[in-house]
This record gives structure tokens, sequence and C-alpha cells, in this order.
């Protein structure tokens, strides 16, 4: 399945949460991402991710281990995902340390979850803050078969406009790339 996801800087942060409130009940989250790649690079310079994600909420502690591939829609960045929940997480940075990855970086997201049903479909949108990133960012994405990515977006530009998010508000910015960056300076 194809992950069609669009990312928005949020300018009105309280307003969009009051929206999504109004749809569904939010589930705060603590996302502790590490991203992995070959030593080469290879990963990252084929617009894939190898990561593993420990989820700390309220219903508990879970992890989980993800492979996007490249990027099938250029516009919007939407990648194949597969993902599969992991036991033990530090017996999979061990696995992947063993089979030759390196951790690429490892940050934290601060989320709040909303699981709502728009144009019959499936949707998460997900508020994000990165402590080391500026600003809010607004997540919209839903699974789609291959065939399916253009109306699986269009449904997605909807429930953000809904939400008060304009076009002129998406950005392709990774966070990997931005946490790089606040690291560097």
């Amino acid at each position: 399945m194809i992950e069609a996801e669009l990312k928005a800087w949020v300018r009105a942060p309280e307003e969009v949460l009051n929206r999504l409130e109004e749809r569904a009940p939010g589930r705060v989250e603590v996302y502790q991402d590490t991203y992995y790649d070959r030593p080469d690079g290879s990963l990252d310079g084929q617009d894939q991710e190898l990561r593993v994600r420990t989820v700390h909420g309220a219903d508990g502690i879970r992890t989980v281990l993800t492979f996007k591939g490249a990027a099938v829609d250029e516009a919007s960045g939407s990648k194949p995902e597969y993902e599969t929940r992991v036991e033990d997480a530090d017996a999979v940075h061990a696995m992947l340390r063993g089979l030759g990855y390196v951790p690429l970086i490892a940050f934290e997201k601060r989320c709040r979850n909303y699981d709502i049903e728009a144009h019959g479909r499936d949707v998460l949108a997900t508020l994000v803050r990165v402590p080391e990133i500026d600003g809010t960012f607004l997540e919209v994405e839903t699974l789609a078969a291959e065939d399916d990515v253009v109306a699986a977006l269009a449904d997605v530009r909807a429930v953000l406009a809904d939400l008060g998010i304009g076009e002129e508000d998406l950005t392709r910015d990774t966070y990997t790339s931005a946490v790089r960056a606040s690291r560097a300076r």
C-alpha cells in the first residue's frame, strides 16, 4: 500500500486543534524515531527510509519497524510503506547494526493523533511538534492502492482544506533534514 500523505505548516495551531477535536478524540503520543542507512548512504540516496519508532502513549509503549520505498508521487512525496510491530526494540536496533546498517539520525516527535473518516476513507491526522524545529506541523494520510493515489491525495487535500490548511502551507521538507540543519547550527 501507498501512504498517501501531505504535510503542512500550521499557522493557527489552536484553531486546527479545535477543528480536529470536533471530529474525533485526540491521542497524545511521543515518538522516538531512529532512522538507519547503509554506510554508503544508499537508502537516503534512493529516497528510501528504514526506521525504528518507539511510541509512548496512554496505552503503553509499542515499537514498529518501518521501510518506506521511493516516492511514487513527486508532488506529495507519497511512498509505499511496509510496517510491522516488533516485540523488542533493543533487539531490532542490534539486528540492524549487525546487518551493517548505521543510525543516520534519531529524534523525538510529540504528536496528537486523530483517527477520522473522511470521503469514505480512514484518515490519520497528526499535529506534530519536534522540539528541535520551530513550528507546528499537520500530517494527513490515508493508505491507498497504487492506482488510487491521485484520488486519495485529493481526499487528503479536502481534509486539509476543512481544517483551514491551504496549498500554500504544504511542505515536502523532512523532519530528518530539519533536525540535521538545527543540529548543525
